[in-house]
């Protein structure tokens, strides 16, 4: 089993990969079950940006962050813009953007650390969460791979970024391609075709299909391929395979919903060394 959602109680659960060890890091991807919020965000939303309510927001992350044992006032998260900057987050960051938008890490698309107990979290609604783990050197991480992003390689960056701050090796990581669109849904005009073809030069082959005489691109495998491509073993990859858009009743999709909803989340957060 590689990625698999588990019952945590009152209808939250958490989407996980089989591949993390839990005595290094705790980590969920969250659905949008088992929350406050009204529609068009019911009802487990976990984004401050996208008109809900921020009592219920905040509802709702406490009570995801205590189902993983984690405060939710130490939460660190970024402003995600769709680019490739990946920040480097400390004990002293505890709390960036927890309660207040304005306060998130700026113009960011990935997070990494070494500080045990600092939950670091991304938000999604079709984009794909990828989380980094390195049970080496104890060190984890978070990146948004839309479609700018991951045309960008900020899987690679973020790995790349892991290596500079922390001395992860490639061989040592392990990582869970999240839930979002998949390529049965993700239909794209022909500007994004072509961005795909000038960064991948075996795009034709492996990311883009044509179904009814439109591209169609594969997240997942692109940003399997990436880390492939950067050293990390194919069997350190776990994908989830969850189509956002086909499941969303089970997730938050900016494309089913119309482009007013919610965000699923991904966290992750060191476990202190004993």
């Amino acid at each position: 089993m590689a990625y698999f959602l588990k019952h945590i109680k009152d209808n939250l659960w958490h989407g996980q990969f089989s591949i993390f060890p839990d005595d290094v890091a705790v980590h969920a991807i969250s659905t949008r079950l088992g929350g406050v919020s009204n529609a068009p965000y019911d009802s487990l939303d976990l984004a401050l940006h996208v008109g809900d309510h921020a009592d219920d927001v905040l509802a709702n992350r406490k009570a995801f962050a205590a189902s993983l044992g984690l405060d939710e006032a130490r939460i660190v998260t970024p402003n995600q813009v769709h680019g490739d900057t990946v920040a480097v987050v400390t004990a002293a960051d505890a709390g960036c953007g927890a309660t207040d938008y304005k306060d998130s890490i700026q113009e960011t698309d990935a997070l990494v650390t070494n500080a045990p107990g600092l939950p670091l979290m991304l938000c999604f609604a079709d984009c794909t969460p990828i989380v980094f783990l390195d049970p080496e050197r104890r060190a984890c991480g978070i990146a948004h791979g839309g479609w700018k992003g991951t045309a960008l390689c900020i899987a690679v960056k973020t790995l790349a970024k892991m290596g500079e701050a922390f001395g992860t090796k490639p061989k040592d990581v392990l990582v869970g391609i999240g839930p979002s669109i998949g390529p049965c849904c993700f239909e794209v005009g022909d500007e994004v075709a072509a961005r795909f073809r000038e960064a991948f030069s075996y795009a034709d082959e492996l990311l883009i299909t044509q179904e009814n005489g439109r591209p169609h691109v594969n997240l997942w495998e692109a940003n399997r391929q990436q880390l492939l491509s950067a050293g990390v073993p194919d069997a350190n990859i776990q994908v989830a395979g969850e189509c956002t858009c086909c499941r969303h009743k089970w997730y938050y999709s900016y494309r089913a919903d119309g482009g007013t909803t919610g965000r699923i989340a991904a966290m992750i957060a060191l476990r202190p060394e004993e």
